[in-house]
């Protein structure tokens, strides 16, 4: 304990910020556990498009969404999913599926959609790339 003690007293910048980043950590999991917004893996997102006729949001940018993107997504970037709302306002009452290339930038559009009123909003865990781990189609057109 007196070593722990005098390391920190030592080497308090470096301390702080591993205090601050264990906050953040535990905030983002608190957060994630008591949000509203759906993780669903590729194989129960296909459940989803092919039970409850879900739509695909892709919010990657545009380079990303050129080099592969799943079949029949919309392409809305991040950036400007505020700003292209309206587009999407049709399907409120659809179940939407998000994703980016690993499922961090989805989740914020996710919960964008869900402040602006979309019911069923579920985010891709892992993005793109855990479909494509999963062998699963993508499409370049």
């Amino acid at each position: 304990m007196d070593q722990m003690l005098e390391f920190v007293s030592n080497h308090a910048l470096m301390s702080a910020a591993v205090v601050v980043i264990i906050a953040l950590i535990i905030k983002m999991e608190l957060e994630r556990l008591t949000s509203k917004i759906a993780q669903v893996n590729p194989f129960e997102a296909i459940r989803q498009l092919n039970d409850q006729g879900a739509i695909l949001v892709d919010v990657r940018e545009t380079k990303e969404y050129k080099e592969a993107h799943l079949k029949d997504a919309l392409h809305i970037p991040l950036g400007d999913l505020k700003s292209r709302m309206g587009e999407l306002s049709k399907y409120k009452d659809k179940a939407v599926i998000a994703y980016c290339r690993s499922g961090s930038r989805s989740y914020s559009a996710c919960k964008t959609l869900h402040k602006a009123g979309f019911e069923s909003v579920s985010n891709l865990q892992g993005g793109i790339m855990a479909w494509q781990n999963q062998n699963m189609p993508v499409s370049k057109k």
